[in-house]
This record gives C-alpha cells, sequence and structure tokens, in this order.
C-alpha cells in the first residue's frame, strides 16, 4: 500500500540553513524571502550591502532569519570564509542557490575582452566557487540540495547576449556533471532556467522589445520573481528527493 504521507509535498524548511547568492534585489530577494517564509535560515550574499540589510529587514519583517554576507562571487576566499562562516552559526549547510549573475551585452563583433571575461567570472565561475566550497559540509551532512540559476538563453541563445547564453549553457553543464558527482551522497543539484522576468534587468528593454516577448512567450505575460522563487522552493524540499541534474525551465512557454 501507498504511503499516503508521500502524497502530501511539504516545502517546510525549518531547522535547514541555505545559501543564496545575488540576493540583494531581484530574483535573489524573491528567493532568500521564500526560503525564509518556509522556515529556512537564510545567508544572504551579494557585492551591494545596502541591498542586502534591504532584503535582510524584509525577511525579518516576516519573522524570518537571515544575516547578510557581503561577498564578491567571484572571491575564492571570500567564498569559502562564508560557507565556513554559515556552518560555524548554523551547524551545517543544507541548500545553495546560486543566483548572483549579471549581463554586458553587446554583438558577439563589438563585444569587448571585459565584457566577455566578466560575465563569464560571475556567472559561471562564481556558480562553481560556490558549489565546491558548499559541496564538503553537504556531503559532511549526506543532505543537501543545490540550485542553479540558469537561462533559457542558456539553452536557445539570445542576440546580443553571447557572454551570457555561453555562461548560463555552461551553469547548465556544471549542474547535470554535478549531479552525478554527489548523487552518492544524497545531494541532488538542479537548475532553473527563468524566461524573460519582471526585473531591473527587462526594465531597461524598451517597449518595443517587451512586446515582442510577450508575442514569443505563450502565456502571453513576463514572469514574476516569485514565479522562479516558487520552482525554488519546491526543487529545495523533501518533494524533489528523486529530481537531480535537472533543467527547470520557467518561461510561460517561451521554449516549447
Amino acid at each position: 500500500m501507498m504511503n499516503e504521507n508521500r502524497n502530501r509535498i511539504s516545502t517546510d524548511l525549518s531547522g535547514q540553513a541555505a545559501i543564496v547568492t545575488g540576493a540583494g534585489r531581484g530574483l535573489g530577494r524573491a528567493i532568500a524571502c521564500s526560503l525564509a517564509r518556509a522556515g529556512a535560515k537564510v545567508a544572504c550574499v551579494d557585492v551591494d550591502a545596502q541591498n542586502l540589510a534591504e532584503t535582510v529587514r524584509a525577511i525579518e519583517a516576516d519573522r524570518g532569519t537571515a544575516e547578510p554576507f557581503t561577498c564578491d562571487v567571484t572571491d575564492s576566499s571570500r567564498v569559502t570564509e562564508v560557507v565556513q562562516e554559515v556552518v560555524k552559526k548554523w551547524g551545517g549547510l543544507q541548500i545553495l542557490v546560486n543566483n548572483a549573475g549579471i549581463t554586458r551585452d553587446s554583438l558577439v563583433m563589438r563585444m569587448k575582452d571585459d565584457q566577455w571575461d566578466a560575465v563569464l567570472r560571475v556567472n559561471l565561475r562564481g556558480t562553481f566557487l560556490f558549489t565546491r566550497a558548499a559541496a564538503r559540509p553537504m556531503m559532511k551532512g549526506r543532505r543537501g540540495r543545490i540550485i542553479n540559476i540558469a537561462s533559457v538563453c542558456g539553452l536557445m541563445g539570445n542576440p546580443g547576449q553571447a557572454n551570457y547564453s555561453a555562461s548560463k549553457a555552461g551553469v547548465i553543464g556544471l549542474t547535470r556533471t554535478v549531479a552525478r558527482e554527489l548523487a552518492a551522497r544524497n545531494i541532488t543539484v538542479n537548475a532553473v532556467a527563468p524566461g524573460f522576468i519582471t526585473t531591473e534587468m527587462t526594465a531597461t528593454l524598451g517597449e518595443e522589445i517587451l512586446q515582442q516577448l510577450l508575442k514569443q512567450t505563450p502565456l502571453g505575460r513576463l514572469g514574476d520573481p516569485q514565479d522562479v522563487a516558487d520552482a525554488v522552493l519546491f526543487l529545495a524540499s523533501e518533494g524533489a528527493g528523486f529530481i537531480t541534474g535537472h533543467v527547470l525551465t520557467v518561461d510561460g512557454g517561451l521554449t516549447t
């Protein structure tokens, strides 16, 4: 007989410690707040201390637990320090969300070396560094959820974003490889690939481009940061325990 408890998907994360990078605004803030509402203690990571403080205040106003950690995700030593500080403070680390990312858009023929390098360093190197640092305490605890924020651009490309698309395709490849490496220790590694979401990044695109994007999206709207946060919350939960190496598109049908 099937266990009736298995039919109930719980998103209760009480007692778990989480790190969310790029938590100062946009998707990162929505993800951090959602994990905190589910009961997780959230280490909010960002390079911008002021934005971090606002995220932590929002979580605490909602009776959640959060701590700010100012960190450049490309700095290997600082990344290691942050993970160690979180483990020391909360006794372990169960959830990592690699969300920090930047764009430096340009057509490939005009793209400068520093535009390419900056995006690859933050989006891909940063994800690698935090994944490597978090793997050790997760392996020790024999439980972990690593969720990497990729993009539909890493699946289908996007003109003017060769660097961004390459970085997110790299995140997807990294996700699938690390999923295989860590599965034996009960650590799942998945990616969420958002489509076009209403954030500060999309606000700069202009009305004409936004209308084009709406026409390409079967659901006929841009996503909300909470749409992505809900997907992350599911992958962090016990209900996703048999899902690993997967790329979950949250794109309103854009890639169908």
